[in-house]
């Protein structure tokens, strides 16, 4: 439901506590929801402050405002195309009393001052599913935060011209999806890293968090990876997650590519 000016009506919202209500996120009731995986992806950017973090295709902020949770003082900036959820990012922001600026824009066709713009460090959580591998989902915002249009090769081209000498983009995808990320980043970033994240102990991982760098030399690096989950099944209500994770949902811990847990 949105009111007269195309942004959410505050009946379609919920506000949702993250890091253990260190932010307060509002997000749709229908609609597109962070889970964990950008709380994830925020956890392993290892920002300073006074640095400048770009969000592509930020949604309503959850990976750009987590990170700003845990490392105040950066510069922050999101692009998101669809303007209900550009404006939610906005609300977020000030609400959390956060500096961000957002801009509203396809980021195959950023506002001219962002192209004139580099960034430290690059955020990226892409729609997973390609168009022919689901079904649609009903809610147009939901869809297209989860079905690419924009294909991943672009997302990655886009992110390497923007980034600074040495700034790294950090991306969480499906594990499938890593030829198709590894082939996009050939020539364009090195240096690059992979944290699979296995739902517990001997499954095979379903997402991967990759990170690379502008300019980067070092050999390609595969990470253990990050189990989520206690035990070999969920046999019980309630939250199972992993001490490393409940940390880094909860109380804001980064994530370390170098930890074997």
């Amino acid at each position: 439901m949105r009111d007269e000016a195309g942004q959410f009506a505050a009946e379609a919202l919920s506000v949702d506590a993250y890091l253990g209500g260190r932010l307060r996120l509002a997000q749709p009731l229908r609609g597109y929801r962070a889970g964990i995986d950008p709380v994830l992806l925020a956890a392993a950017v290892p920002a300073m402050a006074g640095q400048r973090v770009l969000d592509l295709g930020c949604g309503a902020g959850a990976a750009l405002f987590c990170l700003a949770t845990r490392i105040p003082g950066l510069l922050l900036t999101g692009v998101e195309r669809q303007a209900d959820y550009a404006a939610l990012a906005m609300r977020n922001a000030e609400e959390n009393g956060l500096a961000a600026r957002i801009a509203t824009a396809d980021l195959a066709a950023l506002p001219a001052d962002l192209r004139q713009e580099r960034f430290d460090h690059i955020l990226a959580n892409p729609p997973y599913w390609q168009a022919e591998a689901r079904d649609a989902a009903q809610d147009p915002g939901r869809e297209a935060a989860l079905c690419e249009v924009t294909p991943l090769a672009t997302w990655i081209k886009v992110a390497a011209r923007r980034l600074a000498p040495a700034g790294q983009l950090h991306m969480v995808h499906r594990a499938e999806r890593l030829p198709d990320i590894l082939t996009a980043l050939h020539g364009r970033l090195g240096s690059i890293e992979l944290k699979p994240l296995a739902p517990r102990t001997g499954r095979a991982a379903r997402l991967i968090l990759v990170r690379a760098r502008k300019g980067g030399r070092a050999g390609f690096r595969l990470h253990a990876p990050l189990i989520l989950h206690d035990g070999a099944q969920h046999v019980a209500d309630g939250e199972d997650y992993t001490p490393a994770v409940r940390a880094m949902l909860r109380d804001a811990a980064p994530l370390d590519f170098e930890a074997c847990a």
